[in-house]
């Protein structure tokens, strides 16, 4: 959901917890490139002018279009335990502004596992797994398994995107400050004080984001990570960037694509966004993409969906009106509810547990399955300690986006939201208006430019029953991509990411990054 994006912040159906993870200082030489199409590269060639010749940005001084990354065994990160032997970690210094590329630099965090077979190694593949604002650096080494045959030829990369975790993190508030938002904001506001500080709310946040991350916070835009991925691809000597994107990830990867066209190499979207939607359009997609899974979900319990629909709906008005107990102590309100109800509908496989909190909620009027779920959601773990993803994932939002809509622009679109969604549908449209309230930073477009005229062909996979990024959005981002470009890929079933779901696109994928291999334009796996 918009505000709780969050789900979309792993992608390829993990809903993992986005921790910092930091690097030591025990230094080992970088591999031997290669090309994307599997020609051995060289990585003592001169850098590529690529980056110098992108429309709007000046030319990148030598010395970063030069670096190379020094792998250093990777710390643990926050309340977790370091990634394998296998793993090493660097960072990548990059413009802050890249309107002013000889001025402040910022650090980018990455994490890589080399290729086995050195000897048929194609390149480096790098991930986004989403939010935004999803850690890659903690991310992969966790889900490294389920991209095993690539790594036989790939070196595997992930990276904190700039605003995220060890990549100047964005920061705006407290834990208490979360908390005390999370037990007193009323993400559906019934009366004028409630959307007072409904509104309030929305800019306390961002006023908290300016003071305590103002120096990047304009900067933290998808346009500055494309060009950011860009350079990373240069350090790391590959001629094409090889590229795995999920969910806002297939955003960042669509973004690169329209900017660097000529630097695309083998890039496969999972779980896409839609490019031709604005704020307003994202909130309408996903009204319609959960209740669609809301309905799915219903329909494999053997209950009619309206009907259904509409008693989880008075479940969620009578939490409004008494929130239910927990044997924490902590209230189980509506807002939280409706997060509870959202989490396991990323995945089919979540799908019991959301019987077993619902039947909880609503035959033993106590919440603790729902409020476990959502503060999974939430990044709080037991002791009230939240990460920051939700901190990173509304400023990249919020810089994106030029979209501001009022209370009043809100409140209008209740009645047609209802009708997309009983259940989720007054959320989505309220939060139309509390994303981005007051927000310090002026965004930079109302839809994001994804035309890629001369890039190779890029996989596009859209999965009919995903809730976050309902699959009409993928043929629109293969449209956005072009005629050549974008090679649409469906996946009939349910969840929210494709890839390792099933045999059918996992061999379909593993065999365009691996062989190069070109999936027939519109080839449907069932």
């Amino acid at each position: 959901m918009r505000a709780h994006r969050r789900a979309v912040r792993a992608g390829a159906g993990l809903l993992a917890a986005a921790l910092l993870a930091g690097c030591s200082l025990l230094s080992t030489e970088p591999e031997p490139s290669a090309t994307a199409d599997g020609r051995p590269g060289d990585v003592s060639a001169s850098p590529s002018p690529d980056l110098k010749e992108t429309p709007k940005t000046p030319p990148l001084p030598a010395a970063l279009a030069s670096q190379r990354p020094d792998w250093q065994r990777c710390e643990a990160p926050r309340g977790g335990s370091a990634p394998g032997s296998a793993w090493r970690c660097a960072s990548v210094e990059v413009p802050l502004d890249y309107a002013k590329p000889s001025g402040e630099t910022i650090s980018i965090a990455l994490v890589r596992k080399q290729a086995r077979d050195k000897d048929r190694r194609i390149g480096s593949m790098l991930f986004n797994f989403g939010g935004p604002g999803s850690s890659g650096v903690d991310i992969l080494p966790r889900a490294a398994s389920s991209y095993g045959k690539l790594n036989s030829r790939y070196d595997l990369v992930g990276f904190d995107p700039r605003g995220v975790a060890a990549s100047s993190g964005v920061s705006c508030r407290t834990d208490e400050e979360q908390e005390q938002a999370a037990r007193s904001v009323d993400l559906t506001p019934d009366t004028a004080a409630e959307e007072a500080a409904f509104v309030k709310d929305g800019a306390d946040f961002g006023a908290g984001c300016l003071r305590r991350s103002g120096k990047v916070l304009p900067h933290v835009g998808t346009s500055s990570a494309a060009r950011d991925l860009d350079l990373i691809r240069q350090v790391l000597g590959d001629a094409k960037l090889s590229y795995f994107g999920f969910s806002y990830g297939t955003e960042l990867g669509g973004t690169y694509a329209h900017l660097f066209p000529q630097n695309v190499g083998r890039t496969v979207l999972d779980a896409v966004v839609d490019p031709t939607a604005d704020g307003i359009g994202h909130a309408r997609n996903q009204a319609t993409g959960f209740q669609r899974a809301l309905e799915n979900y219903l329909k494999d319990r053997g209950q009619d969906p309206k009907a259904g629909s509409e008693r989880i709906a008075r479940l969620l008005a009578r939490i409004d009106r008494k929130p239910l107990p927990t044997a924490s102590g902590r209230e189980l309100t509506e807002s939280l509810a409706i997060t509870g109800i959202v989490t396991p509908l990323y995945s089919q496989s979540g799908w019991p547990t959301l019987t077993a909190a619902l039947d909880e909620a609503e035959n033993k009027g106590t919440g603790d399955g729902l409020l476990r779920l959502a503060d999974s959601y939430n990044g709080r773990d037991e002791e009230g300690r939240y990460d920051t993803q939700s901190h990173s994932q509304r400023a990249i939002s919020c810089a994106d986006s030029k979209a501001r809509p009022t209370v009043d622009e809100a409140r209008a679109l209740l009645p047609e939201f209802r009708r997309l969604s009983p259940v989720f549908g007054p959320f989505l449209a309220w939060d139309t208006a509390g994303w981005c309230a007051q927000w310090p930073v002026e965004g930079e477009h109302e839809t994001p430019e994804t035309s890629a005229p001369g890039a190779g062909p890029i996989l596009v996979i859209g999965t009919t029953g995903d809730p976050a990024t309902p699959y009409e959005g993928a043929q629109r981002m293969a449209d956005e991509l072009g005629k050549g470009v974008g090679i649409m890929v469906t996946n009939k079933g349910e969840g929210h990411g494709a890839y390792g779901q099933g045999d059918c696109v996992t061999s379909t994928v593993d065999d365009y990054f691996l062989d190069g291999k070109v999936p027939q334009d519109g080839t449907t796996c069932g």
